[in-house]
Order: structure tokens, then sequence, then C-alpha cells
């Protein structure tokens, strides 16, 4: 079952950031020094006592003016209200309740999902409490104080955020069809992927970056075999409101991946690849899915004999932290290669689901070990004792060592490479966890 999502919302100088920050701590899972990955802190993964989610930070709530305050408003909040399961409605002690928290708090009640309200910055419980209840006038419910900045009241209030997450139906655990995500930047024709692959128009096409509004599950049928193919929305854009449109499509996608199964990343052709699919594809691989990178509207590509190389050299390079992805190069409006495009899911699905026996797994060891020496520090050498598969989607792999500090991440790579080169893994990343155990094997 994915992660429940949790959304930060409200006003500008409310204190989301801080508490975005002192939630996520150093889990922040697109916050890391991938090659080609630009530190964004859109999304963050949380953990509160055993109980894991997805926390997004929305940014804050500005209207440009006064009597644009609603549309503003719904360009900027819809996404999170519609992608997210909980909503922690940010407000400012300091400040006191303002106009605009009253709107607010409307466009919330009104989209029927739970709503925690979170008065922020009460640094004196005692003297502030009395502050602090005036905000029960927004009609939503019960205020939770916190200070986000001392760390103050997180208890009470993930207690009861988490309180309101979905519980996981026996339909969804029974579904055991492969959840197919297209992903990728608004107009880069993941609809009319979709659309192609259907034979008919479910999906709305236009010219129009973000022309989708919710992300759609769809059935489809390929080799005698059913699939759920989900396209991830964009956001409509106005043209008189200045928003990030790229930074909030990647919320829209947060939701789709953890739904997936295999996510198949669309490229632009005619853009080529972008520090955006980068983002994009950088979710995908946190979150341990299968990957298949999509080149679409191939056919506007003038091309000699090194063009398909080149291509596969530029994704490579900016996707370096993720060299396993699957490539094909496509086009939704010929159809071109289409029909391939669940061949090479399916191979990705297979890895997903790929066991490799403890014998032969320690058999690639002990020969990679022979061949390149494993590293030491003060005169201590690291061991490897054996290693063994514990799970699957992605295929997790645990290594017991001597000494966990010794087991750099070059090395750890290095025996990667050595699986990969046995048995492929081709779409999907591998999972390696290091443990200790003593020289007397205990």
């Amino acid at each position: 079952m994915s992660r429940p999502i949790v959304a930060v919302v409200g006003r500008p100088n409310v204190g989301k950031s801080t508490l975005f920050n002192a939630l996520a701590g150093e889990r922040i899972s697109i916050v890391k020094d991938y090659p080609g990955v630009t530190r964004d802190r859109i999304y963050a993964d949380v953990t509160w006592l055993n109980t894991q989610f997805t926390l997004i930070d929305t940014g804050g709530i500005e209207p440009d003016s006064n009597d644009m305050i609603l549309t503003y408003m719904r360009e900027q909040t819809q996404i999170a209200i519609d992608t997210a399961d909980v909503i922690m409605f940010i407000v400012d002690v300091r400040q006191g309740l303002v106009d605009a928290d009253h709107k607010v708090a409307d466009m919330l009640r009104r989209s029927a999902k739970p709503v925690v309200l979170v008065v922020n910055k009460v640094d004196n419980f005692n003297k502030q409490i009395l502050d602090v209840y005036e905000f029960y006038n927004l009609g939503i419910g019960e205020p939770f104080p916190i200070s986000a900045s001392s760390r103050l009241g997180f208890g009470d209030l993930l207690d009861e955020v988490v309180r309101h997450f979905p519980q996981g139906s026996a339909e969804e655990e029974e579904d055991d069809r492969p959840r197919i995500a297209i992903v990728g930047k608004p107009n880069v024709g993941k609809s009319s992927i979709i659309n192609k692959l259907l034979g008919e128009n479910r999906v709305i096409v236009s010219d129009i970056a973000g022309t989708t509004r919710d992300a759609i599950d769809t059935p489809i049928r390929r080799n005698k075999k059913e699939y759920i193919l989900i396209d991830t929305a964009g956001i409509r854009r106005k043209s008189k409101i200045k928003e990030d449109l790229e930074r909030y499509s990647i919320i829209r996608t947060v939701s789709a991946v953890e739904r997936a199964d295999v996510v198949v990343l669309v490229i632009d052709a005619s853009e080529g690849i972008t520090e955006q699919d980068a983002k994009i594809a950088g979710i995908a691989h946190d979150r341990g899915k299968g990957i298949v990178i999509a080149v679409n509207k191939w056919d506007l590509i003038e091309k000699n004999n090194n063009t398909v190389n080149e291509f596969t050299k530029d994704i490579r390079n900016v996707l370096s932290f993720m060299p396993y992805a699957s490539i094909i190069f496509i086009s939704a409006e010929t159809g071109q290669r289409l029909h391939k495009l669940f061949e090479v899911i399916e191979v990705v699905i297979q890895n997903q689901n790929l066991r490799i026996s403890t014998g032969v797994l320690n058999e690639i060891l002990t020969e990679a070990v022979a061949l390149a020496q494993p590293p030491s520090d003060k005169g201590k050498r690291l061991r490897l004792y054996y290693i063994t598969q514990v799970a699957i989607k992605p295929p997790t792999f645990v290594i017991f060592v001597n000494d966990k500090q010794l087991m750099h991440f070059s090395y750890t790579r290095y025996i990667e490479n050595k699986i990969r080169e046995a048995f492929g893994f081709s779409g999907t990343s591998l999972k390696f966890i290091i443990r200790e155990r003593k020289e007397n094997g205990k």
C-alpha cells in the first residue's frame, strides 16, 4: 500500500517551511545529491511511530491583488487538496485570525478532505492559549498549538494527522494488476500516448500545458495480460497568475508514483532531457520503482546514424544516478514503436519481481571480492561474510560485513554491478542493506 500524502497549506510567513523542515529532518527524498537532480524541497518522507507518510510543501497562498484572491488560491492549493489524504492548515497565532484564513478554510471545508488546523508560533502555551482558541471561529475543528521553530507540540499534532489516514481496502490489496504510471512534464504527450494505446480519446488532449486535471486510472489489456494505466495530471495555467507550473506538477507525480509498480517517464524529443525530467526521475528512483524512459515525438527529429546513440548518451549523463533505466524511442502521433512499450514494461516487471537464490548470490560475492579487494581503514579491512535477497519490488539484498563503516558506497556499487552483470535487472533499482556481524558469527 502506498504512503498517505499530507499537504501543508497556508498563507505566506505562517511557518510552513519551518514546520516542513522540522518534520522532515534529514528524511528529504528529492533533496539528494544525485547528479542532475536539483535540490528542491517539494516533498519529504516522514516517519511517526512506525507510520510512514509523504509530506508535501505547497508554498504560500498569496494573491497578486485582492480581487484575485479566490482565483489564485484555487490555482495554488487545489493540487494539494486533490492529491492529499490529509491537509495540515497552518495559521499564525501572532498575526491572529485574518480574512484570508477564512477564505482558505472555506475552500478546505468544501473539499471533504480531513483537515488538521495547526496554530503555529505558540512559544508559550500557557500565555497564548486564549489566542489559540480564537481559531475555533474558522469552524474546521480543534486547533493544535505548536512551535515549529522550537519543535513543540508535534506529538499531539502528528497523532491527529495519522488518525485520519485511510485504511487499505481489501479490494485494493487483492488487485494484482500491474500499475503503470505515465509521468513527465506538462505537454510532453502523456495523454496522447494513453489515447493511442487505448485506441480512443479517453483523456482530453490539448496543446495547452497541464490540460489534464485529475489522475485517471484506465485498465488496458496487452498480450493477454491486464494493466492499469495511471495518467498523471498537470494543472491549468492562467496567464495572469504567476505560478511555478513545474513545481506543482511534481505534486501530482509523487502521488502517482506512490501507487505505481512501473513508471514510464515521457521525455519530449524536441526539447531533450531537462532538469525537470531529472527531478521526476529522482522521485521514481527514490521509491524503488521500475523505470522506463519513453522519448516521445521521435518522428519530429531529424536523424542520422548517430542520433539514437547521442540522445541515449545525453539521457544517461543527466540521469547518471539511474543507469539501469530502460529507454525506448516512440511517437504517440504516428504510433511508432508504441507496440514495443509493453514489451519493455513487462521485462521491467519481471526484473522487479526476480529472486536470486542465496547460493548463487554468494558465488557472485566471492568472485567479486577475489577480483577487487575490499577497502581497509587504519589497518582494518572490510570482510564480506554473506549476501541474501530479502525482498522484491525493488529487489533488496542484505550484505553481512564485519564493519559497516568500511563498506563504502563505491564498493557497494561495485557489488551491484557484478550482480547486474549476471542477471541484468534492467529497468529496476537494486537496494542494499548492510548489516554487521561479529567475527565469531554473532
